[in-house]
């Protein structure tokens, strides 16, 4: 089981990313939440880690903290919630303000992330309440509100506006609904990570 990787990003392209380990490229998919803390193309960083193995397919998945991984893992364990909805769960609202829905019984914060009815919602609540307790979120990531700077490629970068987009893409919204999320908040200058994160907090 890979728990953990340290080393330099190769490019970052939410909902994916690139780590360079030892001269090893690890693929990586990861909550958009995640990006708005990462550093610049090239530096380095450390990421906990959970390794999904498939039939088809090994997947990496990465988060910012062990409580966002412990979350990750437990939503997994939930009837129906698969690992795209688990992650579209922790870059809509991330960890902290889940545990508040559930905690709260607030079903109607749940259904605004893409592919949860209300069914799951209140799923979500009866089955998360009691293994909450047991998790230790003391170090969750918290979406910030600093700026972020411009992911850097060796390629030529799409706009940051279409980059969003693509991300919430990824993330379960359709291609109309995240052109409109990414327009109502676009703003010169802006990177992919502060658009995303504004067209989330619109969207939540």
């Amino acid at each position: 089981m890979i728990g953990r990787l340290s080393g330099k990003i190769v490019y970052k392209r939410p909902p994916a990313l690139m780590l360079d380990v030892n001269g090893v490229g690890y693929e990586i998919e990861a909550p958009l939440s995640v990006f708005f803390d990462l550093p610049d193309v090239g530096e380095a960083v450390t990421l906990h880690t959970h390794l999904a193995v498939r039939e088809d397919a090994h997947v990496l998945y990465a988060f910012a903290s062990e409580g966002d991984k412990a979350l990750f893992r437990s939503l997994l364990k939930v009837s129906g919630i698969g690992a795209k909805m688990a992650l579209a769960i922790l870059s809509g609202m991330g960890a902290d303000q889940f545990a508040r829905c559930v905690q709260a019984e607030d079903s109607a914060s749940l259904v605004r992330v893409p592919g949860i009815g209300k069914k799951t919602a209140q799923r979500l609540i009866v089955e998360m309440r009691d293994r909450l307790d047991a998790l230790d979120l003391s170090d969750v990531a918290i979406m910030p509100g600093a700026t972020f700077s411009s992911p850097q490629s060796v390629h030529r970068a799409p706009s940051p506006a279409s980059e969003a987009a693509d991300a919430l893409v990824a993330l379960g919204y359709k291609s109309q609904d995240a052109t409109r999320m990414v327009k109502a908040v676009e703003a010169e200058g802006a990177t992919s990570e502060e658009l995303i994160r504004a067209a989330l907090r619109n969207a939540m």
